[in-house]
């Protein structure tokens, strides 16, 4: 009598390092954290080196960048929203991400059909955001900005944003100071503000 047993092989597909020509930075976090080894996700990094990047890198892991805007929700209450109900900006973004979750649609790249701009194009914009880049601004001046900004952002780069504000960018991307340091060693972390 002969037994035979048959091993099972399981096999890890691949992901894909491939993202758009000018990807979003939810994009690139994204493709990121889906990395396991921390050798591909410096990679992917290098692959998709933007200021823009960096921008958003150093917002949330430096230390010596301070935030001037209130920490948490951001509040909401859009004209059409005023008739109906309230809401926060981020609920609204949280909604928007679901809607596009259900619709498997996600605009990818540049080629947002929805008029979204994007991190890349308004990043120039968040110096008004932190101590010592516009002080000179009223924070009603300031917070008003920073809502038309994340307005006009693609939903997911607008998470982002919001997730930087707070330096919370690691509770939703698998990404640490220490692995953009490797990446991007051209970084000076500290004396900011």
């Amino acid at each position: 009598m002969t037994t035979t047993t048959k091993k099972k092989t399981t096999t890890t597909k691949a992901v894909s390092l491939e993202l758009p020509k000018n990807p979003f930075v939810f994009e690139v976090l994204d493709l990121v954290s889906k990395q396991r080894s921390k050798a591909k996700k410096i990679e992917v990094l290098k692959m998709y080196e933007h200021v823009s990047l960096k921008a958003v890198f150093i917002w949330n892991f430096d230390e010596s960048v301070i935030s001037v805007l209130p920490a948490g929700e951001v509040p909401y209450s859009g004209f059409e929203d005023q008739a109906s109900s309230n809401g926060t900006l981020t609920t609204k973004i949280s909604e928007e991400v679901r809607r596009m979750h259900e619709m498997d649609s996600f605009s990818m790249g540049s080629s947002d059909k929805n008029g979204h701009t994007t991190i890349r194009r308004e990043f120039k914009n968040f110096y008004h955001f932190i101590k010592g880049g516009n002080d000179s601004m009223n924070s009603v001046r300031r917070e008003t900005m920073f809502i038309n900004i994340l307005e006009g952002l693609h939903p997911l780069e607008a998470d982002v944003v919001c997730l930087c504000k707070d330096k919370k960018l690691s509770d939703r991307y698998k990404i640490t100071k220490e692995i953009v340091g490797e990446a991007y060693p051209d970084i000076t972390w500290g004396n900011r503000s």
